[in-house]
């Protein structure tokens, strides 16, 4: 029997996203998506300064958010 496929990419950062900021990705994904005309590294950055999110878990959510096949 095969073992399960990991999870890759910024998906795989979900589960610690959640455990550190207390909060499930649709909450995020929907602060993501109220953030209308601005820019990748703008809604990082805003992620950041707003909501104390570290880079690489803001990066990993905006990525998932603005990613063409995904809808959140």
């Amino acid at each position: 029997m095969a073992a399960p496929e990991k999870v890759k990419g910024p998906a795989s950062y979900f589960p610690s996203i959640e455990k550190t900021y207390g909060h499930p990705m649709e909450h995020w994904f929907a602060l993501v998506r109220q953030q209308q005309g601005m820019k990748h590294m703008e809604i990082v950055n805003w992620l950041k300064a707003e909501h104390g999110m570290g880079h690489g878990h803001a990066n990993a959510v905006v990525a998932f958010c603005l990613a063409p096949t995904k809808v959140p």
